[in-house]
């Protein structure tokens, strides 16, 4: 998921997107644990696409403290 499609959504949205992103992970964890490594890639992917997700939401809180102080 790109940058700007994620800065896209709404907050709930993307709560929404972290829950499953942090169970899809935990399920490869699991798998790539037991040996199967096809997952790496995608792992690799999903973790890229989790950080962003926190870095959008650290935008928008850091804008409405901007905007509450103002």
């Amino acid at each position: 998921m790109r940058s700007q499609k994620i800065r896209d959504l709404d907050s709930p949205e993307l709560q929404h997107q972290l829950r499953d992103i942090e169970e899809q992970l935990f399920r490869l964890r699991l798998q790539m644990s037991m040996g199967q490594l096809d997952g790496l890639k995608k792992w690799r992917s999903m973790r890229k696409t989790r950080a962003r997700i926190f870095t959008a939401l650290r935008e928008r809180e850091i804008a409405a403290q901007a905007g509450a102080k103002q």
